[in-house]
Order: structure tokens, then sequence, then C-alpha cells
């Protein structure tokens, strides 16, 4: 009899506790949770080790690699070409979503490696889909957010992004790294 009370004690709590945990779904005006992904040499980031700066994360499976290549064209010239966007006050970078895709590892990293170069930038790998359940973003899809400088979602684009969206946002990361 004890071991019964124990065992309905016991998953009562673990009920309580499972239902308790809620994942957070970002959206404008929240802070985004912080979070902890490694590259592809091990080194650790996380949204501190671009303090100051204004973020463009890119959450991609690598199935839809290709889905908002456009947009990060208009921000690499927007950074690189035109100098409307401050590359002391921005940071764009990507999080591979690996659990959604059949991919391999090895062919995972050989796709980002190539976006490393291309765009100049950070790839992070996110293996266990912790990010998609932190924040709430889908699966299977490729999520373009934007944090200020206080790490508060000021946008977020889940799919394709609207090619009307291009300079809205780009004069949004110009304002945001503005302030």
């Amino acid at each position: 009899m004890k071991k019964l009370i124990f065992l309905l004690l016991f998953g009562s709590l673990t009920s309580i506790s499972i239902w308790g945990q809620t994942k957070t779904n970002l959206a404008v005006g929240m802070k985004a949770p912080e979070w902890k992904f490694l590259d592809a040499n091990s080194k650790e980031f996380t949204m501190n080790s671009w303090a100051g700066k204004v973020l463009q994360l890119n959450y991609v499976d690598p199935d839809e690699q290709d889905l908002n290549e456009p947009f990060n064209d208009v921000v690499k010239k927007a950074t690189d070409v035109d100098k409307r966007i401050n590359k002391e006050l921005f940071k764009g970078f990507g999080i591979v979503d690996c659990k959604s895709t059949w991919k391999p590892d090895f062919l995972i990293r050989k796709i980002a490696g190539n976006k490393a170069k291309k765009f100049d930038t950070t790839i992070l790998f996110d293996y266990d889909a912790t990010l998609q359940n932190l924040w709430g973003l889908p699966k299977d899809s490729y999520t373009v957010v934007i944090l200020d400088k206080q790490r508060v979602c000021r946008a977020i684009f889940k799919g394709k992004m609207a090619e009307s969206d291009y300079e809205k946002t780009i004069q949004l990361i110009i304002q945001l790294t503005k302030e």
C-alpha cells in the first residue's frame, strides 16, 4: 500500500512538472531566452558572444537552406557594399536545426561551411532542436529573428520571407544599430 501511495504521489508530481514546462513561443516584444551552441570547431557561443550588437539569427533546417538566401544577399549588400548597416553594431549568423533533417552531420557541416564562407559569418549547430523547443520555432523550416542589443525580439519571420519585407527589415536593423 505504501508503494502504491508513493507511486501515485511521485506520478502526480512528475505530471505537474511536465505540464508546468511550457516552451516559450518567441514573439515580437519578448526578451529572447538565452542559448548555447557550438560551431564546427567546437567553440561555444551564446547571444552574449556578440554583446552590444543587433542580431539577425537564421534558424535553418538544412533541407530549407536556400529559402531566405535572397534576403541574406540583400543584408550582405547593405552591410558590405552600400555600408548602410554598421558592421560594428550588427551580426548576422546561422544556427542549423540538425534534428529536422535526414542529412548526415558531415554533409550538414559541408553545407554550413559553404554558407559561412559566402556570408562571412558564424554557423552554429543545434543537434537536439533545443532552440526550436525553447523558442517555439517551427520544425522543417527557416526562421529569421531580429534581436535588438538587449535581446528583445523586434521581428520574426517563419518560413519564406516576403520580398516586400526586405527593405523594412533592413531599415529596422539600421534603426536598432543606432539605439
